[in-house]
Parts: structure tokens; C-alpha cells; sequence
């Protein structure tokens, strides 16, 4: 992990030679899972989720986006709403490492070479890889460790709303569920060695994750035009 941050970072820096409006910032916030286990709940942060973003913004409408989020991810059947998941009584607590990259477009300009107050929703997709700890439960309800790890691909669909607090730093708020190309996320199909196992829930639907929370970015680079893409 230590190698890619500093890839990403040498490949930010290197491109403020060109003359673009640059953003680094941090995201602070919470995650859920919907899934086979756990509460059912589509927004519902239980956890804390962290992560660091870098923007390369095109235009005043669009940018290009990297980012990479860790965060607990839990599930409890106590917490659901479904009477059958209560009575069953399941749980987990894993955890996600997810990069993220993708483009961002807001509804309204936003031009950072202007000092005047703005604020615009934007929606933001791509494609994300989630790495995770594999596991499943036995016929009695037991977590199995299968001492492995996983990365699930994904797509992002985020919506929020941003602001800039000064000349140079942008808040933002924005709700992200990610859905994956996974069902193995919350433990219910077990894989690798274990795929003989039987699995739980429903093997149809794959599993989401959420991540809802703020982000902080401090805006630099030259005051050029945009490009014409």
C-alpha cells in the first residue's frame, strides 16, 4: 500500500508542470454493508471510514478523481429489521481497503480560478477494487477464517454537495454506495478451498457497501484555462 500511495502521489506532482487546478484532501466519515448479513438498512454508517483523494479538474463541470478509503465494515442480524436474520443472529467484523477512480461532474460550474463562494451537488462514478478478508460461517453459526484475502470490483455511485471555504479549501458531503461484483464481502459463499461449503442468504444478489461522510480538499496550481476536454 506503501508503494502505491507514493506511485499516485509522484504521478499528481508530475503533472503540475502542465498548468491545472489541482485538488488534495482527506475523507472522514462512516461505512455499512447491505448484504446477507446484518441490518438491511441502505444508508446507516456503524463504523469509521478514512481515506485520501487527489482531483484533477478539467473543466468547471468536470474533474478526474482518485481516492483511497479504509474502513471497518460490520454486520449484526440483531440490527436488521427482518425477524428471520434476528432469530438467526449472525455477525462479522471485517474490514475493506478500497481505491477508487473514476470522474466527478457537478451540476452547476465550479470555477476554481474565481475567489467568489460557490457551492453545486455533483454526482461521482468509475470503478472501484475493494481488497478484503475472506471468511464464512459453519452449520452452527461460527465464523471459519480462511486466512486469505480478496479484491472486489465494483462501481461507485455517489452523490453530494461541495462549497469552498476560502480561496483554496472545498468541503464537501457526498453518500457513496459502491456495488460489487462479489457476494463473498459479508462471508455468506465461501471460496477458494472451502467452496464445498454451503453458503447462506440469497447467492443471487451481490453485496453493497456504503460510505458517507465529508471530504476536505485543499486546492493549488496555476490559474490557466481548461482544457477543451
Amino acid at each position: 500500500m506503501r508503494y502505491l500511495i507514493l506511485l499516485l502521489l509522484s504521478v499528481f506532482f508530475a503533472q503540475t508542470s502542465h498548468s491545472q487546478i489541482y485538488e488534495v484532501g482527506v475523507f472522514a466519515g462512516g461505512s455499512n454493508v447491505i448484504g446477507d448479513v446484518g441490518a438491511t438498512n441502505y444508508i446507516s454508517p456503524n463504523t469509521a471510514a478514512f481515506g485520501l483523494m487527489l482531483k484533477w479538474n478539467r473543466s468547471p463541470r468536470h474533474s478526474w478523481r482518485v481516492s483511497l478509503i479504509y474502513s471497518d465494515l460490520k454486520g449484526d442480524d440483531s440490527e436488521s429489521d427482518d425477524p428471520r436474520r434476528v432469530e438467526r443472529d449472525f455477525e462479522f467484523d471485517s474490514n475493506i481497503l478500497e481505491i477508487s477512480a473514476g470522474m466527478e461532474f457537478t451540476f452547476w460550474e465550479f470555477d476554481l480560478h474565481t475567489s467568489d463562494f460557490k457551492i453545486t451537488p455533483y454526482l461521482y462514478s468509475g470503478i472501484t477494487v475493494g481488497k478484503h478478508d475472506n471468511f464464512f460461517y459453519d452449520l452452527n453459526g461460527e465464523i471459519i477464517d480462511e486466512n486469505t484475502t480478496s479484491w472486489a470490483f465494483g462501481i461507485p455511485m455517489v452523490l453530494g454537495v461541495k462549497s469552498n471555504i476560502t480561496n483554496h479549501v472545498i468541503l464537501g458531503f457526498e453518500i457513496g454506495a459502491r456495488y460489487t461484483f462479489s457476494d463473498e464481502i459479508d462471508g455468506s459463499v465461501p471460496d477458494g478451498d472451502f467452496e464445498d461449503q454451503v453458503g447462506i442468504g440469497n447467492t443471487n444478489s451481490n453485496d453493497w457497501y456504503v460510505f458517507t461522510g465529508f471530504t476536505l480538499t485543499y486546492t493549488f496550481g496555476q490559474r490557466p484555462c481548461y482544457c477543451n476536454f
